[in-house]
């Protein structure tokens, strides 16, 4: 049984704005899965109805292998968890501590337990010194980990991030592919992720699906999708800089092994050296 099934999954808007087409989507346990594709694409479209906030036109969403539901869209918003590319959209209340402990309050757990949940989010996240402020104060960043913290603190077994870097300095980027890379193997958790930092998606996935206009144009493993720069390049997208290196290499006659991560790439390149010496 799948985490999340979509079959034949199409979504129209108002206007005959097709914005999902046919699609179909696989998600099981501790799964690091990457949505890339163009703006217009629609990777928030598919998030969307992971848990309900959509209802599909056509097509299906199941979630452990049932149809969402009026009756189970309680228990599907808790086992789904969506953070949105602008924390500003889901963070509502006049503190940081206030906003993580929403959640579970609205989930009718008791005070003892709240509270634990709400200390948890702030320390998985780096946030304490955070919970007294007022989120309009914070840097994007900061609101970004907050609106994470939220959502964590729900302990939902899925967690979905639209455009998780968006807006982030460098050092906020690493602490975050850092922090996501975690939830797999040490809380069970499965993370789906859209980002255009295609150089990112080696660091932090496991499996791809390429979108483009509303379908799934292909999917893989990270080795198997950046192997094919005529499917990113019918998404509009490049090969990122690592792989494209290395392959330019290989074919003028170097005999370096494939990388795709910057510290796979630097045994590569180091391996590759040795042997000529």
């Amino acid at each position: 049984m799948h985490l999340i099934e979509t079959r034949e999954l199409t979504h129209v808007y108002r206007g005959s704005i097709r914005a999902l087409e046919s699609v179909n989507f696989i998600a099981e346990r501790k799964a690091r899965i990457a949505v890339i594709g163009p703006n217009g694409a629609g990777k928030s479209t598919l998030f969307k109805h992971f848990n309900g906030i959509l209802k599909p036109t056509s097509g299906g969403v199941l979630v452990r292998g049932e149809p969402i539901t009026k009756e189970n869209l309680r228990e599907v918003r808790k086992f789904v968890g969506i953070v949105f590319q602008n924390p500003d959209d889901q963070i509502i209340s006049p503190t940081v501590e206030q906003d993580i402990a929403f959640g579970p309050i609205n989930l009718g757990l008791d005070e003892e337990t709240v509270a634990h949940r709400v200390e948890e989010a702030l320390r998985l996240l780096g946030i304490e010194d955070l919970r007294e402020r007022a989120p309009h104060h914070l840097s994007g960043g900061e609101k970004k980990r907050v609106a994470i913290a939220g959502i964590l603190a729900m302990e939902p077994q899925v967690l979905v991030l639209d455009e998780p870097t968006a807006g982030l300095d460098p050092q906020g980027v690493e602490d975050l592919v850092t922090f996501i890379n975690r939830l797999p193997e040490d809380y069970g958790m499965t993370v789906i992720f859209s980002t255009h930092h295609l150089d990112l998606v080696a660091e932090m996935a496991d499996f791809i699906y390429v979108m483009d206009r509303g379908k799934v144009m292909g999917s893989g493993t990270v080795e198997e999708v950046f192997a094919r720069p005529e499917l990113l390049t019918r998404a509009k997208l490049d090969v990122p800089p690592i792989p494209r290196l290395i392959r330019s290499l290989q074919e003028n006659g170097v005999e370096i092994e494939m990388a795709y991560t910057y510290r796979d790439a630097e045994k590569a390149f180091l391996d590759a050296y040795m042997r000529e010496r």
